[in-house]
């Protein structure tokens, strides 16, 4: 248990000094974390922890996802509710048929590992491009667009990656079909929703009695964690959950200025320390994964694959995130939801792969064939992810014209 402990305090201030240099050196913290882990790891530091499925799904996803959730306006997501479904559902069903279409023609892959590498790094993870966003002042559509984007995308991912791995075990017959898919969509995506409903709802008339903060934010924690354990019992998503209860008790608790009519709202103290409380909950959580994730990396045997299979992945990827951006964006051109050409190519350099991507490569059956591949694979698209698109992401956002002043002479 002592050794359990400093082992945590150690990566605690591991992560912070990270935090202190990435700031200093204006470099995006993830990329940090990545590069400390690494360095962990070519040290043989042994971190006490390893990068495990559970982990991520039971400890990480949560706050994560629930803080993110926690802050956007149901009103502002109300506008652009069509381009965020629409990249989250078309784009994703686009970018993982790209992928997996070109791993099977291209690098000669089976269609069912291909099928499942295809949906499992469709889910996107711009951490590092949101912490920018929020460091250099940018708010508005172009933020909520990124934001509410990835968290529907992640839940979209997952649900895809169970069908494609229920599909690979049984067959299509077995699956039953057309209408068995449709069936197992609806009990996994919308079992998600109505348990984030039925939790968030319900978290939120229990802490709207109490003008106790400390028991408000307890109460937030239990939706967060609980709605997620809930819905993978059920066989629903869980990041679905999550994220539809973070936005229930967001928008009927904790971003509203007063106690309304139902009583629903949280006292003002217990919304500042709701808030305050899981940004940190949240910077321990990409902290934790982030070191893992580059300790992890420095492990892989990335030149059993092939450098030139590794490449053409990581092409595939990018290739992949950009049809899943621009076609649709090119669909609501001419509607009211239309959105700016800059604002696409952030979009697409800024669909960043990350902690989900892992959590749902490591969570891949062990006979399911090419495992290995996909897992080496997998790591590789994370990295170059991280690494080149995150630290690129500052010099992409100021050439685009993204950054508020240069917006402002626009």
């Amino acid at each position: 248990m002592d050794v359990l402990l400093f082992r945590a305090l150690g990566l605690l201030g591991l992560a912070i000094l990270v935090a202190l240099a990435a700031r200093r050196l204006r470099l995006p913290y993830t990329v940090g974390l990545v590069l400390a882990g690494a360095s962990l790891a070519f040290f043989r530091v042994d971190a006490g922890l390893a990068l495990t499925h559970d982990l991520i799904f039971d400890v990480v996803l949560p706050p994560l996802l629930f803080e993110a959730a926690l802050n956007i306006h149901w009103a502002d997501l109300r506008r652009d509710l069509v381009p965020v479904l629409s990249l989250a559902s078309v784009g994703v069903l686009l970018c993982a048929s790209v992928v997996a279409g070109a791993l099977i023609y291209v690098l000669g892959w089976r269609v069912e590992p291909a099928l499942a590498f295809g949906a499992l790094i469709v889910a996107t993870d711009p951490i590092a491009v949101i912490a920018l966003l929020r460091e250099t002042g940018v708010t508005g559509r172009l933020r909520l667009l990124i934001e509410a984007e990835s968290l529907v995308n992640d839940g979209a991912a997952a649900v895809l990656f169970t069908l494609v791995l229920a599909w690979a075990a049984h067959g299509a017959a077995a699956s039953g079909g057309p209408f068995g898919v449709v069936a197992a969509l609806v009990e996994i995506a919308g079992g998600g929703v109505a348990v984030g409903l039925i939790v968030g709802l319900g978290a939120v008339a229990v802490a709207g009695t109490s003008d106790d903060y400390l028991v408000e934010t307890a109460v937030t924690a239990l939706a967060a964690f609980g709605s997620f354990l809930v819905a993978e019992r059920v066989g629903a998503s869980g990041v679905l959950a999550t994220v539809t209860a973070g936005i229930v008790m967001g928008n009927l608790g904790v971003l509203m200025g007063s106690k309304n009519g139902f009583g629903l709202a949280l006292t003002a103290h217990g919304r500042t320390f709701v808030l305050q409380f899981w940004e940190f909950a949240a910077f321990l959580a990409n902290s934790l994964v982030f070191l893992l994730i580059g300790s992890a990396m420095a492990t892989i045997d990335f030149s059993r694959e092939g450098w030139r299979a590794l490449t053409l992945a990581v092409l595939f990827a990018l290739a992949g995130r950009a049809i899943a951006v621009y076609p649709v964006c090119l669909a609501l051109a001419r509607t009211r939801w239309a959105i700016p050409l800059n604002d696409q190519h952030l979009l697409w350099w800024g669909g960043l792969r990350g902690a989900l991507a892992l959590a749902l490569a490591l969570a891949l059956p062990y006979d399911l064939a090419q495992r290995a591949d996909i897992l080496i694979v997998a790591f590789a698209v994370v990295a170059f992810s991280v690494i080149v698109q995150g630290l690129t992401a500052p010099f992409a956002l100021a050439w685009l014209g993204l950054t508020p002043a240069k917006r402002d002479r626009l």
